[in-house]
């Protein structure tokens, strides 16, 4: 594997993604990881992360300096570069100009590091402070017109630094880099692949388990959908999957999933009709978070009673996955057991936590995916695409799409809107095209007119954004002609909709959802 210490850049994640494209395994760690840990986890290579610190700060975050005489290579990138050159010897001063965005990398040694990365190629800069002085057996490989050490190495050592950031998709030549590192420079094989993974995994789940019964909490998505299928190969009939229907999914959506999962991939599936009560809980609720944290409660509520009439279970199968695990540090260690136990549930509900007395060991064999894998496990186990590509959707469904108060009317206005939506951009084969394409009910009315009558009626909002991770987006530069079409069809078949507008912030400053 490829470890990635993580001086809290906003790229660490990236890297790992970027590595694992080129099919090796990679994780994140800490940057205080010791040696001794990084030794135990013989890790084929090393990556140190940028970050927003300069090495010269009081505090700045150091790795051990022991992790020079591992004899492993290491790749250090912007600050894991300048942290390389500041410990072993060279020097980092504040540049007397930065440089941010696109740069052109003029290569000085295209061999190694840099094999096959084109002269003159566009790196992605980010960084205030440049190395005025390289350490003593280091030479340099890159320049750009602002930085005169944009990349450098110690070939015999195998240690190198670079200046730009190769994670990022406006680094042009950034993927040929971290091949040329993972495959000619730590001599890694391609063996993380989605058949590899799925076989270790069943494995795995089989050995653990045993004859042990597991409960899953299954909401639909890709993410517990996926879970479902792997669980099911692994264990068959010792799998219960319980879907909560809380009356906020979109339209159609609990009976296609029922009907899939029952009759089509033969995965009983234990339905609680909960709509009334989940709807009694916000009735009269305006703010967003308290909507949030009553669905929430209600839930675990619910959880909790039909686990019980359905249990006992030693186990709770959770779609947890790898950011999950890196952005949390609530590992929850069983002392008795060392098992991870469950005092929360995955955000498919945005759920706070179980009762404390509710206590199951968890098995959670996504935790080492991304996103991404976790879809190409699913196709891969036969998981249909309308599930693997499916936009992400909030736990709290339609309830936080609605701005302010959620009634019977509006969810019926908002889960016809939204048909409208999804029927038009699958019609015009764009679906794909969107990280997520939604509609949104405000909570006022405004005049119009419609057959020679006055109407006073609510608005729709289309939300239609492009991302690569959620993290940031883009809104969707969406053909007037499609959104035209949306727009009448919105006016003319929802009652109670008199106007359709379009959302053209990005993330940031706006956030993908309105609530």
């Amino acid at each position: 594997m490829i470890i990635i210490l993580d001086f809290g850049s906003q790229y660490s994640e990236l890297i790992a993604r970027r590595v694992r494209e080129t099919q090796v395994y990679s994780e994140v760690l800490p940057y205080y990881t010791s040696v001794e840990q990084l030794a135990k986890l013989n890790p084929a290579g090393i990556i140190l992360s940028g970050g927003p610190n300069s090495v010269y700060d009081d505090g700045a975050p150091i790795c051990e300096a022991d992790i020079w005489d591992l004899g492993i290579p290491v790749l250090g990138v912007c600050y894991g570069m300048q942290l390389m050159v500041k410990q072993l010897g060279g020097g980092v001063e504040r540049a007397e100009r930065g440089e941010y965005g696109k740069a052109s990398l003029f290569i000085d040694d295209p061999t190694d590091l840099l094999t096959n990365v084109e002269d003159g190629t566009t790196m992605w800069m980010s960084h205030g402070d440049s190395v005025t002085q390289m350490p003593e057996g280091f030479e340099l490989l890159a320049h750009t017109e602002n930085t005169p050490a944009a990349a450098i190495a110690h070939h015999e050592k195998h240690f190198y630094g670079v200046q730009f950031h190769p994670e990022v998709v406006h680094s042009v030549g950034g993927l040929a880099l971290i091949r040329n590192f993972v495959y000619h420079i730590c001599d890694c094989q391609p063996t993380w692949t989605t058949e590899a993974f799925v076989e270790e995994a069943v494995r795995e789940v089989r050995a653990r388990i045993g004859d042990k019964r597991v409960l899953l909490a299954l909401s639909g998505g890709v993410d517990s959908s996926t879970l479902a299928f792997l669980m099911h190969r692994a264990i068959g009939d010792q799998l219960t999957c319980m879907f909560i229907d809380q009356g906020f999914m979109r339209k159609y959506e609990p009976e296609r999933l029922l009907k899939l999962f029952d009759q089509e991939f033969h995965i009983p599936v234990h339905y609680v009709n909960a709509r009334e009560r989940f709807l009694e809980q916000i009735s009269g609720v305006t703010d967003p978070e308290e909507k949030r944290k009553r669905i929430g409660h209600e839930f675990i509520r619910v959880f909790e009673e039909e686990s019980k009439s359905l249990g006992p279970f030693d186990y709770l199968a959770q779609g947890t996955l790898y950011p999950d695990v890196i952005e949390s540090a609530d590992t929850n260690i069983d002392p008795k057991t060392g098992e991870r136990v469950a005092v929360k549930i995955k955000s498919h509900h945005n759920v706070g936590g179980l009762p404390k007395d509710l206590r199951f060991k968890l098995v959670e064999p996504l935790r080492k995916l991304f996103k991404d894998e976790v879809r190409n496990v699913g196709r891969s186990i036969g998981l249909p695409e309308e599930i693997v590509n499916r936009h992400p959707f909030p736990g709290p469904g339609l309830a936080i799409r609605i701005l302010g108060e959620v009634s019977a009317e509006k969810l019926n206005i908002l889960r016809d809107a939204d048909l409208i939506v999804r029927q038009e951009i699958n019609r015009h084969n764009v679906y794909s095209e969107f990280w997520q394409a939604f509609a949104v009910l405000l909570p006022i009315r405004s005049v119009g007119v419609m057959g020679d009558q006055r109407t006073y009626a609510y608005p729709i909002v289309l939300r239609f954004v492009t991302s690569e991770d959620g993290m940031t987006a883009d809104w969707a530069r969406v053909p007037y002609d499609l959104l035209e079409l949306i727009s009448n069809r919105i006016v003319n078949e929802v009652r109670g909709v008199n106007r359709v507008v379009y959302d053209v912030t990005s993330k940031p400053p706006g956030t993908i959802e309105w609530e």
